[in-house]
């Protein structure tokens, strides 16, 4: 598979993308750094910062999903604690923990999350308090696929981004087996003018048009893009 640009927005190039989720047509974005770490609605069509909480300075923000009760979690990469945040306000509500390294999550559904955390294992977890349900883990042609990073549930199937690629892979969460993979590499960007590591990490669905939103650290734009067989 491959993407199909349908339109392109502004982006923060200061960010540090690590997540994005799209919720009722509001785009949140966690970003990622020591010092700069944040979480952030972002207005879709300008790029503009809406509201934004900073981070302590010794977490490293990670993924980014919503659950219920209007509510986010977002991963610390080594800090061992999600922070669950009130989407409206921005205000912290709650910290979870976990052991290990924090990297991508998503919703699989209500009372289910699902997390990477750079190895080819996707841990399950409860929604209501992060507790551990089981995991997976993730084979591509029969090979476990490490460096999965950043996590869009979508209807029963995890899309996760491989870290240091542009590529995105569709996972059934049940047996772990990649069935599709997706080339982002036609993306019209200036890779010469990113810094380094500006890799690809921001994967976000639009369920009103079934098209996914693409963007990555440090990258100037962010991209409405639609999966295209072939």
């Amino acid at each position: 598979m491959h993407v199909e640009v349908v339109a392109e927005y502004p982006h923060d190039p200061s960010a540090f993308t690590q997540g994005l989720e799209l919720i009722d047509g509001r785009l949140f974005e966690s970003t990622g750094r020591y010092g700069t770490s944040t979480v952030r609605e972002v207005d879709l069509v300008t790029g503009d910062v809406i509201s934004s909480t900073d981070l302590d300075e010794d977490v490293f923000g990670e993924g980014l999903t919503a659950i219920g009760d209007g509510r986010l979690v977002q991963l610390s990469w080594k800090a061992g604690r999600a922070a669950v945040w009130n989407r409206e306000s921005l205000e912290q509500v709650d910290t979870w923990s976990y052991e290990g390294e924090g990297w991508g999550i998503c919703l699989l559904n209500p009372e289910t999350l699902v997390m990477s955390d750079g190895s080819s294992t996707l841990t399950f977890r409860s929604a209501m308090d992060f507790h551990e349900l089981g995991d997976v883990v993730v084979a591509r042609e029969e090979l476990p696929q490490e460096l999965l990073n950043e996590l869009e549930c979508v209807n029963g199937t995890v899309w996760a981004n491989i870290w240091k690629t542009d590529t995105i892979i569709a996972i059934d969460p049940a047996t772990g087996i990649v069935f599709a993979a997706v080339d982002a590499s036609s993306l019209p960007l200036d890779r010469s003018l990113l810094a380094t590591g500006s890799v690809l990490n921001g994967i976000a669905h639009d369920p009103a048009t079934g098209r996914f939103l693409l963007t990555g650290k440090y990258w100037p734009t962010l991209y409405e893009v639609e999966f295209v067989a072939g």
